[in-house]
């Protein structure tokens, strides 16, 4: 593989990409219906997250709450005045300060904080209040602070907002539809048009040309998959493991797209294939819209394994040990697929039509 040749193709493809229907849908598609989401749903347009204090000894951190512009502050009397409103949906968390905590914050002594969260709370008002709890006990201490937090939820937890269950079904749409239709089109149409042979009697190799239509794939991919969480609000804590996350899954939509475009003769196949073969794309995020269906059966389906580490990065807060089983196995995925799309190439003689 020839890196400059590689550089060359890619510019063709991205230059070429605003002329191919499916380069535009594939970006416009996943962006009209998470926009469709969150208006019906709520997320996009939803107020601030609602924060509850009880604070037993007039902390120096309500007043630090107050001043901030991203969270809206009430403060509570009592601790069942504050769950009374977070089971009615009033607040999304609550926490109680207790007596002598800006003291023991200062001087590095180990102190407790009770947290609710309800239950119906929106996940990235979840994310955006625990940051801002742990950003505003740093600020008062100064430094890194040995606060433990104790987090009780209240309510129903299954009854996950409609947004946050369709989230994995409109990222898996945001990957797929770039990493597997472009590459798939762009070597179907090459093998069509009858371009593909005058470009293998050139020095470019079959490498050459599968690396650049396999990385304009990943790019898209990539690209939609974090337009579509910053759209809705949930980039979460930890943006570099979602961007690995993102990336292998964009590889391996990829790896597939290429593998179909070698095989079919044209792109009415590939849609067939779409038609057919969806149910072993977006099953997992079938999973999440109907929490009664056990998440075993997803882990069946290759797709699972970019799925759950985005939902547990962006929805749970989670972090690399939490995720890393996971990830590991969509690496494996990814290699088996390279290993067999590098063997197709060896042997096949579909790519001249």
């Amino acid at each position: 593989m020839n890196v400059r040749r590689v550089g060359v193709l890619f510019c063709r493809e991205i230059l070429q990409g605003p002329k191919n229907f499916i380069f535009i849908w594939a970006i416009v598609a996943p962006v009209i219906i998470s926009l469709i989401v969150s208006v019906v749903f709520g997320s996009l347009f939803s107020d601030k997250p609602d924060l509850g204090i009880v604070d037993r000894d007039e902390s120096c951190l309500v007043t630090m709450a107050a001043e901030l512009d991203s969270v809206t502050v009430r403060q509570y009397g009592t601790v069942q005045g504050m769950l009374t409103a977070i089971e009615d949906g009033s607040l999304d968390m609550g926490i109680v300060l207790p007596e002598g905590f800006d003291n023991a914050v200062l001087q590095g002594s180990e102190v407790g904080i009770n947290a609710y969260i309800s239950g119906e709370s929106l996940a990235e008002n979840r994310v955006i209040l625990t940051v801002t709890i742990a950003d505003l006990v740093r600020e008062l201490a100064g430094q890194e602070a040995p606060v433990l937090v104790e987090i009780t939820t209240l309510g129903e937890e299954e009854s996950m907002p409609w947004n946050d269950r369709l989230l994995p079904l409109v990222v898996l749409m945001a990957v797929y539809l770039g990493g597997l239709f472009l590459p798939a089109t762009s070597v179907i149409n090459e093998k069509e048009r009858k371009t593909m042979q005058a470009l293998l009697v050139t020095p470019v190799t079959k490498t050459d040309v599968f690396a650049a239509k396999g990385l304009t794939g990943v790019v898209l991919s990539l690209v939609m998959g974090m337009v579509i969480l910053l759209l809705n609000q949930v980039f979460g804590t930890e943006p570099a493991l979602i961007i690995l996350v993102l990336a292998l899954g964009a590889i391996m939509a990829v790896e597939v797209g290429l593998l179909c475009g070698v095989y079919l003769k044209d792109v009415s196949s590939l849609f067939t294939i779409w038609k057919l073969g969806g149910i072993l794309l977006f099953a997992p995020a079938l999973v999440y819209i109907f929490p009664q269906i056990p998440e075993w059966v997803a882990r069946i389906f290759p797709t699972y394994y970019l799925v759950q580490p985005i939902v547990a990065l962006t929805l749970q807060g989670a972090g690399w040990s939490d995720i890393a089983g996971d990830v590991f196995v969509l690496a494996a995925i990814d290699a088996v697929l390279a290993m067999a799309l590098v063997l197709l190439l060896r042997r096949t003689s579909r790519l001249t039509g």
